[in-house]
């Protein structure tokens, strides 16, 4: 603290003025003390607002410091369908979450049902922020002693990057970099990137490897590969560990019944094939909207790699087991197996117990005809392999947590209150 005054060693006489019998004080001398006290008021005042500022100011939390033998994972876009999935796994294996995310396309009632699973102190926080503010995401790391963060937020539809490139570029590859420099001015040692096989394009030989060319065909996967690109430049002179997971066509839903998908409903057009079989299913939507069939392939429909979000999320948390210092590890995530869009329905169908029904229309722009993954790597070097890969059952999985959540997770609230 700033010094107010020095001690004097020699005492000053008293200047009282006596008029009629009564002392006044010198109104000098009252000047002066008055003017000495306002200047320590206002420089008391300068230094509770630095404080207030600091965050060691308030008193210190479990997510404000780092714990031996506990691992901090910042998820960001743990509100959303795979997010959330992740931070439930994580809270599982006894690690400390914290989910930054700016709901616009994830559900605080996923948040609230992964408090209400584990409410002990220190465990979950919620942080409501939107990456593309880095004034905001630099608090968050100032104020948060992180170990690692796995990177989920982004927006995701193939479709809707042809018809908004801008939100893409901004909302993955800018997004990105700024929690990236975040990481980097707070020291912030591992990195889990969620990516996709849309970086892939469309290639000539199938099945994809890690070394297959990445030449993305639409917004998302281009924003994606730049992302990746900002990571693997930034990595060449630094000591992070990355791992970055390219992953296929997820579907399915937690086994136990607590989380499922749940997207807005004006971005349905834009969605999984999954939530528009169930949309159908309930009869939300007339029937089923198959985009091309004169691909070629076997049936003339699209050919994609279908993994459950159970069996995503654990190769999430085996790869950041499996980081180490300095190292990047470039992984698909998949079965392994394709099967085409109209495979696909039947099993929605059988899943259901609904007869949809299903109209064939022309190509949608951005898609690719066949795409599926060799997951030798990863199962080499994380020993990580897809368990649930009976498509009828992953989607039956999806349907009875559609079916108890017909309004997605305000039902849920709505029945537990």
């Amino acid at each position: 603290m700033l010094g107010l005054g020095r001690t004097r060693t020699q005492t000053r006489s008293s200047r009282s003025m006596s008029l009629g019998g009564m002392d006044y004080a010198d109104p000098k001398k009252k000047s002066s003390i008055a003017s000495k006290i306002f200047v320590a008021a206002a420089l008391t005042a300068l230094c509770i607002l630095i404080l207030k500022q600091s965050p060691t100011f308030n008193t210190p939390t479990a997510f404000s410091r780092h714990q031996p033998g506990v691992i901090h994972v910042l998820v960001t876009g743990g509100a959303g369908y795979i997010g959330s999935h992740a931070a439930l796994r994580l809270l599982k294996e006894n690690y400390r979450v914290t989910i930054v995310d700016n709901l616009s396309r994830g559900n605080i009632g996923a948040v609230k049902i992964l408090q209400e699973l584990f409410p002990e102190p220190g465990r979950l926080q919620f942080i409501y922020a939107d990456l593309g503010d880095a004034k905001e995401v630099r608090q968050i790391f100032s104020q948060n002693a992180f170990d690692a963060v796995m990177h989920f937020a982004a927006v995701a539809y193939v479709g809707e990057s042809t018809l908004n490139p801008l939100k893409y570029y901004h909302n993955i590859t800018s997004n990105t970099l700024t929690v990236l420099e975040a990481m980097s001015a707070y020291g912030v040692p591992t990195l889990i990137y969620s990516s996709t096989c849309a970086t892939y394009g469309e290639p000539e030989k199938m099945p994809i490897t890690e070394e297959t060319p990445q030449l993305p065909i639409n917004p998302y996967g281009k924003a994606k590969k730049m992302a990746e690109d900002i990571i693997l430049d930034f990595h060449k002179n630094s000591n992070m560990a990355v791992m970055i997971l390219r992953y296929f066509n997820v579907i399915g839903s937690d086994p136990e019944g607590r989380l499922g998908e749940a997207p807005r409903p004006e971005l349905r057009e834009h969605g999984r094939i999954s939530g528009a079989c169930y949309d159908a299913a309930r009869g939300i939507i007339p029937g089923l909207k198959v985009r091309g069939t004169d691909y070629k392939t076997t049936d003339g429909t699209c050919i994609r790699d279908y993994i459950d979000v159970t069996d995503l999320v654990d190769a999430h948390v085996k790869a950041l087991e499996k980081s180490r210092p300095g190292k990047v590890g470039i992984y698909n995530v998949g079965t392994g197996r394709g099967r085409s869009v109209k495979e696909f329905v039947e099993a929605c169908k059988a899943a259901t117990g609904v007869p949809i029904k299903v109209d064939f229309l022309p190509r949608r722009p951005g898609d690719y005809a066949e795409v599926y993954s060799d997951p030798t790597k990863i199962k080499l070097e994380l020993n990580w392999t897809a368990k649930h890969t009976d498509l009828q059952e992953s989607l039956q999985v999806a349907w009875r947590w559609q079916k108890s959540h017909l309004n997605g997770y305000e039902s849920s609230l709505v029945s537990s209150s």
